[in-house]
């Protein structure tokens, strides 16, 4: 792991543990999973789950700008679910952020999440 390097995104939610905002090794980018957490309170926002899913996907471009990428640089996304029937609203949001390039994907409902919040979404980034 010798050239890997860690990246912070100053305009993303602080990590709530021991890890970083995503870590640039072998030509990607590994975002950490994110959250519905406004980043100017670290609190989780409150509404429905678009109004969540758009927070997510707004922490999400905050990485990638800060590893000098957009959401067109994704290459695969994970989505973790509290309720896989959030599945349509959660897609139409995320959707709205790949209009061209549609990266691979999965989708998962578990069991609870951090902050026992509805949505979290990770994402892997080629990187320039």
């Amino acid at each position: 792991m010798s050239n890997a390097r860690p990246v912070t995104a100053p305009d993303a939610p602080a990590p709530i543990g021991p890890y970083s905002h995503a870590v640039a090794a072998n030509g990607f980018l590994f975002c950490s999973g994110q959250t519905p957490t406004d980043p100017s309170t670290n609190e989780l926002v409150q509404g429905d789950i678009a109004e969540q899913t758009t927070q997510v996907m707004k922490n999400v471009g905050a990485i990638l700008r800060a590893a000098g990428l957009d959401y067109d640089d994704v290459v695969k996304t994970t989505i973790f679910l509290a309720e896989m029937s959030d599945f349509a609203a959660v897609n139409a949001v995320y959707g709205s952020y790949f209009p061209t390039t549609k990266p691979a994907r999965s989708t998962v409902a578990v069991k609870t999440l951090p902050k026992h919040c509805n949505v979290e979404i990770e994402v892997i980034a080629l990187l320039k």
